[in-house]
């Protein structure tokens, strides 16, 4: 019995932890690395003097990843504001980043839109993004920010819904997408002048959701059933655990 207490005690803890990793839904923030350390630096830099050092070391932890993905200009830019402690520019070049960053989240859930659980995964890196920039646009035209924050919202609505079980199916509406994609970057594209903000050396094959730093124990599809087996599978057996052991009580 007491062998049995200690079983059905490790399958619940193991039950709770996969309950924990459940518990994560598509409506979490996720979070985007470019856009963290955007942030980052802006603190280090708004120090009093700015600390070019600490907004360098962070900065070069993404600098890899901005090469392969926008070309090695971007971060060459940066970091030779960085190196002319130019503390303005250097802010404006990563918001320019986080612009790029924004396009080619959107350009691959274009190129692979029916591709449901990705595309939600990148629109959320991408909204992620935005809200790194938010503030700033928010001070200087908060009517552009609340339409850029109701086009990420359709195209969120967009990708439409697989449903779980049937249930909650929701058709894609590719059209919508296109169109709410426009708006996000010919919005952002004039908020902070730029005269293109086609994404360099952008590959769909660096697209890979592990170099890009996507969590995935953020973003188990509940609606998807084969990510339901793990729970299924601990239900039934603890069911047959407890079925079994109340028999040979009977029998006693």
């Amino acid at each position: 019995m007491k062998k049995l207490v200690i079983t059905l005690l490790g399958i619940f803890l193991v039950f709770t932890n996969i309950s924990q990793v459940f518990a994560y839904s598509y409506g979490d923030p996720n979070e985007e690395a470019v856009a963290e350390v955007y942030k980052k630096m802006v603190t280090y830099l708004n120090e009093d003097p700015p600390n070019f050092q600490s907004a360098t070391e962070i900065f070069n932890t993404v600098k890899e990843e901005l090469d392969m993905h926008m070309g090695t200009e971007p971060a060459e830019t940066v970091l030779t504001h960085l190196n002319n402690k130019d503390k303005d520019l250097v802010i404006q070049d990563m918001q320019k980043v986080l612009v790029l960053n924004i396009a080619r989240r959107l350009e691959s859930i274009d190129k692979g839109f029916e591709d449901f659980d990705t595309s939600k995964k990148l629109l959320a890196k991408s909204f992620a993004t935005y809200k790194a920039l938010a503030p700033v646009i928010e001070s200087q035209d908060p009517e552009a920010d609340q339409q850029l924050r109701d086009a990420f919202d359709a195209a969120l609505e967009s990708l439409g819904n697989p449903g779980l079980f049937g249930v909650g199916e929701k058709e894609q509406d590719k059209e919508l997408f296109l169109e709410k994609k426009e708006v996000i970057l010919v919005e952002l594209q004039e908020q902070f002048n730029m005269p293109s903000i086609e994404v360099g050396h952008f590959n769909d094959s660096n697209e890979n959701l592990e170099e890009s730093n996507v969590n995935t124990n953020d973003w188990i599809d509940l609606s998807d059933i084969k990510n339901w087996i793990p729970i299924i599978v601990l239900v039934v057996f603890i069911l047959g655990v407890v079925i079994y052991v109340n028999r040979k009580r009977k029998q006693k």
